[in-house]
């Protein structure tokens, strides 16, 4: 049996409450401005607060302040009177950026013949095109749009966009499913072989196409960036969706193209039954003699 340590236990005890427990009403404006003192720094920590999001998640109208801390782009540490110059440099940054390129600009198309199809299709091969729509639905201003996106891409370079990270992703997932359901796995290394390693587009979009509203894609993004209830959360609600096909799949004995394609269909999901899904797989995890690779990754 694995020995968890006082964090994990936590998160133990908070995925159970987020199964078991209907969900309370998400934090708002009133509530999220209690959690500051009269200078403007939190007086909450940062754990209550992030798994105050896991469980409830955040109403839209404080959902752009709770993610530039969920983030990186205010310190959580941080009084009012340094928000307001971060959100000052930041802006003058972007203008500054936004200047050098406009002058590089012409130099970069000379220098590289197809630099503007180039540049075009490593955005839309990407998906970042997509990801980046929901952030301009989320803050007004362009500096906010691009720093918040890029604080985002780097909390999650090593599980949703950058390749290594997603290959690690894969991995860990054959991993999952080897040590959790045998039965599946020996399928899917049989008559479905490469039905896991074509799912890299639910860890590269951060599974945007599976919902049925935005509000569903912000709600497990927010969850991602908690880091609650373990590490590399994104590989237990990965999993989770394989169950949703399983006994279709072993049923009608799917091969890996067809796998594939029931798990296309998984589409209009709602984004807290998913979450409570993994948590329930995070849950049973832990309560088994976890393999050091497993371990190290989620605990």
């Amino acid at each position: 049996m694995t020995t968890l340590s006082p964090e994990n236990s936590l998160s133990a005890r908070l995925s159970a409450s987020f199964i078991l427990v209907k969900r309370k009403p998400p934090i708002d404006k009133t509530e999220w401005d209690g959690f500051f003192d009269e200078n403007g720094q939190l007086a909450k920590s940062r754990d209550f607060i992030c798994v105050n999001i896991l469980e409830r998640g955040l109403h839209p109208f404080v959902r752009t302040e709770a993610w530039k801390f969920l983030t990186g782009y205010y310190s959580w540490q941080s009084s009012r009177d340094e928000r307001l110059t971060v959100d000052s440099t930041k802006r003058k940054n972007y203008e500054a950026l936004c200047q050098m390129y406009e002058k590089i600009q012409p130099l970069l198309e000379n220098l590289h013949r197809n630099f503007t199809e180039t540049r075009n299709n490593i955005k839309y091969q990407q998906g970042f095109h997509e990801m980046v729509m929901l952030f301009q639905l989320m803050v007004e201003h362009e500096h906010e749009i691009f720093w918040l996106f890029q604080f985002f891409l780097q909390k999650i370079e090593h599980s949703c966009v950058i390749n290594i990270g997603v290959g690690k992703n894969l991995d860990m997932l054959n991993n999952l499913i080897n040590f959790l359901d045998p039965v599946f796995a020996e399928h899917l290394k049989g008559k479905g072989a490469g039905a896991v390693q074509s799912l890299f587009p639910w860890f590269c979009l951060c599974f945007q196409r599976a919902f049925k509203s935005f509000d569903d894609v912000w709600r497990l993004w927010e969850v991602l960036l908690t880091g609650k209830p373990c590490r590399n959360f994104q590989v237990l609600v990965a999993y989770s969706l394989l169950r949703m096909v399983r006994e279709q799949v072993l049923q009608e004995s799917m091969a890996g193209d067809d796998i594939l394609m029931a798990c296309n269909t998984l589409v209009d999901l709602d984004a807290d039954e998913l979450i409570s899904a993994a948590c329930l797989v995070y849950a049973e995890l832990i309560q088994k003699d976890v393999p050091q690779p497993l371990k190290d990754f989620f605990l």
